[in-house]
Order: structure tokens, then C-alpha cells, then sequence
């Protein structure tokens, strides 16, 4: 079995040496087959050499990038489309959710082979919230709720930062988004849902606390507005690929 693992990330330059290697560490002792893979979202502080100077001497370490800041949707879509893995998995280069998580989705999929694709959730686990505030808790639990209402899913906590699916999900998944931006999520829940891939999610907390680049508030209209426009694309393509057949 070969893992991918898929880092989108954007001006990282002080926290990128930290992070490649504490992921090809965890990895290079838990996986005898892995690549793990930096999706360079258009940076300017450097921070994509710092991967290439790492993976100088690692070659599970790979690198890839774009000129133009496009967004994590295209980072991750990018990064899925290049990955040769039995099972792919992005997460964020904080590594908000610890390097351990990596090992339970690849656990999980073992445990349950009618899934192909894994959505963390902090709605699952009794701290998953832990350290966060009151209003920030209270704001992001009404926030996905209310888009997956609106994108017509059942899911606990679609936004979370980390997902598995298996390879061949990922491929077929991914070549059919197109959302750049921070909706990207939907659009890859909602396309996995119309290819008919079934869906599980486990439980994961935050551990590594940083300022999000969402802003609940003053992005929730936009992420809404992107959410039914996600929702009728897929649903187009959806129709158009019925009719091919």
C-alpha cells in the first residue's frame, strides 16, 4: 500500500522546515511506501526551496507548485492530481491535528473498505473544540451547519482541514473540481456524494491553534453564495455525464 500525503500551503516560510519534517519523520517510521507531497500555492516568501532543500535528501519529499496565488482548493486539487498513492490524504502544514492523525485515517480506510473517503471531524470527539472560545466555538458549529444545509449533506463538520480518500476517489473526485477558493470542501464532498462514493468521517481535535484564514463572519455570505453555485454545478455535470453514457 503507498500513501500520499498532500500539503497544500502559502507563505509558510516560518513554520515550513518545522513541519516537512516532523510529517516525513512520522511518516518515514510508520510507512515503508509514501510520498509526501507540498502543493505551493503561489508563494513569495521562499518557502517552496525550503521544501526542495529538504527534499535533497529525501526523496519521498516532493514539491509542486504555480506562480499565481490561486487558493487551498487549487493547492489540494493540484497536489491530489499529481499523487500516485493507494490512499491520499491533505492536511494542513500547521499541523493543527498532529501527525498521529495521519495514521488512524490510514486505519480507518483498512478498517472499513466499503469507504472511499474519510472527512475529520471535531463534532465527534468530546474535545475536538478544545481551546478554542466560546463565540469561536458556538460560530463555526452554526457556520457548517448551515452550509450543509445548503449543500444538502448530513456531515458533522465538512470544513475541517483534513480528508482521506482512496486514490482512485481522489483522482476521479478532483479532475472534476474546479472551486480554487475555501468552498473547494463542498465541492469535493458533493462530488464524491454524485459519483456515488460513500462517505465516513472520524473523530480528530485541534492541537496546533493558529489564527484561521477564514473569517467566519465576513466570509460566511461568500461561502454560501459559493455553496449553491457548487451545488448546481455538480449537479450539471452530474446530468451531463448520464446522458455520455
Amino acid at each position: 500500500m503507498k500513501l500520499s500525503v498532500i500539503i497544500p500551503m502559502y507563505n509558510e516560510s516560518s513554520i515550513i522546515e518545522g513541519s516537512v519534517k516532523a510529517f516525513d519523520e512520522y511518516l518515514s517510521s510508520h510507512f515503508d511506501d509514501y510520498e509526501l507531497i507540498f502543493s505551493d500555492d503561489g508563494s513569495t516568501d521562499n518557502c517552496g526551496q525550503a521544501v526542495l532543500d529538504y527534499a535533497k535528501d529525501h526523496q519521498n519529499v516532493k514539491l509542486c507548485r504555480y506562480e499565481k496565488n490561486r487558493g487551498k482548493g487549487c493547492a489540494v486539487r493540484t497536489g491530489m492530481l499529481q499523487s500516485a498513492g493507494d490512499i491520499a490524504i491533505f492536511t494542513d502544514c500547521d499541523i493543527a491535528f498532529g501527525v498521529d492523525v495521519i495514521g488512524r485515517v490510514v486505519k480507518y480506510f483498512g478498517e472499513n473498505p466499503d469507504k472511499q473517503m474519510a472527512v475529520g471531524s471535531r463534532n465527534l470527539s468530546k474535545d475536538g473544540y478544545e481551546g478554542y472560545t466560546f463565540i469561536r466555538k458556538l460560530a463555526s458549529k452554526i457556520y457548517i451547519k448551515v452550509l450543509g444545509i445548503l449543500g444538502g449533506f448530513r456531515l458533522s463538520d465538512s470544513q475541517c482541514g483534513i480528508k482521506g480518500f482512496t486514490g482512485e476517489a481522489a483522482h476521479e473526485i478532483f479532475k472534476r473540481c474546479e472551486t480554487d477558493g475555501f468552498a473547494f470542501d463542498f465541492e469535493a464532498i458533493m462530488t464524491a456524494s454524485a459519483l456515488g462514493y460513500k462517505i465516513g468521517e472520524i473523530p480528530v481535535k485541534i492541537i496546533n491553534h493558529r489564527e484561521s484564514k477564514v473569517h467566519v463572519f465576513s466570509d460566511s455570505f461568500k461561502m454560501m453564495a459559493d455553496v449553491i453555485r457548487i451545488r448546481k454545478r455538480v449537479k450539471k455535470k452530474q446530468k451531463e455525464e448520464k446522458a455520455a453514457f
